[in-house]
């Protein structure tokens, strides 16, 4: 192999790897029991939460803790459509106090917990200027227990 093909080789491996951590942490997520914390891990890079999309139990408590690879700061900002049109409208410098709402500064990691009571379609979304309209969002499934 030359030194061009080896580390491209091991990116793909790692980003292989990463996909593969990624799909059990999200069903170990799906699968757990609604009375115990669990926790799910958010990646932030090139704009993008990752993973998107999972699906959780009504009834089930999560910490999320966020990282964000990107070099500028982001939101994680879990709600309906009501709660996300605020967060676009608004102009909050700095989120933390909410459960389901956090900033995520730039090369950090950051942590909010949020309980699923209901059963429905939830966002998550970024809104720091121009983010969420370019599509820095993302959506939980709430299903019964």
């Amino acid at each position: 192999m030359t030194s061009s093909v080896l580390p491209a080789a091991i990116a793909k491996g790692m980003a292989a790897l990463a996909a593969t951590l990624i799909l059990v942490a999200v069903l170990v997520v799906a699968s757990g029991n609604a009375r115990d914390t669990q926790t799910v891990a958010i990646t932030i890079r090139h704009s993008r939460f990752i993973p998107a999309q999972f699906a959780v139990r009504r009834g089930a408590t999560f910490r999320f803790v966020i990282t964000n690879n990107d070099p500028i700061d982001h939101e994680f900002i879990l709600g309906d459509e009501a709660v996300q049109r605020r967060h676009e409208d608004g102009t909050e410098p700095e989120h933390g106090h909410v459960p389901g709402e956090v900033t995520v500064h730039a090369g950090m990691v950051a942590e909010t917990t949020y309980t699923f009571s209901q059963s429905g379609v939830l966002l998550i979304g970024c809104h720091a200027p121009g983010h969420y309209a370019y599509g820095m969002r993302g959506w939980v499934t709430v299903t019964p227990p």
